[in-house]
């Protein structure tokens, strides 16, 4: 069952570190079966509080394959740049099931 990978960088501390793992960060999530479905587009919030600065939605094939990206090794420099470059929150939320859709 695929997997979304939602991302919210709340906050961008260091623009040029930024920056840096946006122009880096790409290569490796697609070989580890991501694919970008929002990158820091428009946001328009309908209820609630929540008010996203910039959201990355990315599709897996699975749960397990978005966290074996985020824990890789290959993945491991960056994730520390993004770290240090911003305030974030990440998550996985598993999508609907084959049989759900119909």
């Amino acid at each position: 069952m695929a997997a979304y990978l939602v991302v919210d960088i709340a906050d961008i501390r260091d623009e040029r570190r930024y920056v840096q793992y946006k122009a880096e960060v790409s290569p490796g999530l697609a070989a580890a079966g991501g694919t970008y479905l929002a990158r820091g587009g428009a946001i328009e919030v309908l209820e609630g509080d929540w008010r996203p600065n910039r959201i990355v939605l990315v599709r897996f094939d699975s749960g397990a394959a978005a966290r074996r990206w985020w824990e890789s090794s290959d993945y491991a420099s960056l994730r520390r740049l993004r770290q240090e470059s911003t305030r974030t929150h990440m998550l996985i939320v598993d999508g609907v099931a084959e049989e759900d859709e119909q």
